[in-house]
């Protein structure tokens, strides 16, 4: 008896030891990707098809000005810069696209750090977490959110198609390590994708939930 619970506390032991390094490396390297984006958070009015539609326009004016301004950007860090000194042109152009849509919604504009769930762009897939963003939100912000990454620049790209641009890959690659980039550009691989669920299943635990 006395030999089956050492077996059953080595066994314990062990299973606490796997879990604890299991939630160790999902935390690291999931930090070690969110550290290399910056995002844009869109979240509509209401869910009506109106106030849909008029997210997606006010994304786009967003989306446009942020491209002129970041072209050259070579990190993440210089893309949040600019975007801080020109959040009050961000929130001018949300506003005017508003209007010339003939709705009168306020406008919030911020930038900070904030909880996303699970996305795929292309044949890029970033796990939940919480990443820096720029985020918009029109009227009463009870509508479904839209998400993308400003830099490297994934906002760009036909989703469609399935394909991310390799200058957008490449800026990924030289900002995180082999490891973190095969997790969300293979999803291919089983042992990645293995990988790539203890991210979900451990690193967000305190999640909130939010429409996708």
């Amino acid at each position: 008896m006395k030999k089956y619970k050492v077996c059953f506390l080595v066994i314990l032991l062990l299973f606490i030891y796997t879990f604890l390094c299991a939630i160790s490396y999902a935390k690291s390297t999931s930090i070690g990707i969110s550290q290399n984006v910056f995002r844009l958070h869109v979240i509509a009015n209401s869910d009506s098809k109106e106030d849909q539609d008029l997210k997606y326009k006010v994304r786009d004016s967003l989306l446009n000005y942020m491209n002129y301004l970041t072209s050259n950007c070579s990190s993440k860090e210089e893309a949040i810069s600019i975007a801080n000194d020109n959040i009050d042109n961000f929130q001018k152009i949300a506003l005017k696209t508003i209007k010339d849509n003939g709705y009168n919604y306020n406008i919030s504009v911020e930038i900070g750090n904030f909880s996303f769930p699970t996305k795929t762009y292309g044949d890029i897939t970033l796990p939940s977490g919480n990443y820096d963003a720029l985020r918009v939100k029109i009227g009463e912000a009870k509508g479904q959110n839209w998400w993308c990454v400003m830099f490297p620049p994934l906002c760009f790209i036909d989703i469609s198609s399935g394909i991310v641009p390799e200058e957008s890959k490449n800026s990924l690659k030289d900002s995180m390590t082999e490891e973190e980039y095969s997790l969300i550009s293979n999803q291919k691989d089983n042992n990645l994708k293995f990988k790539f669920k203890l991210l979900e299943l451990f690193a967000n635990t305190d999640l909130i939930s939010m429409k996708k």
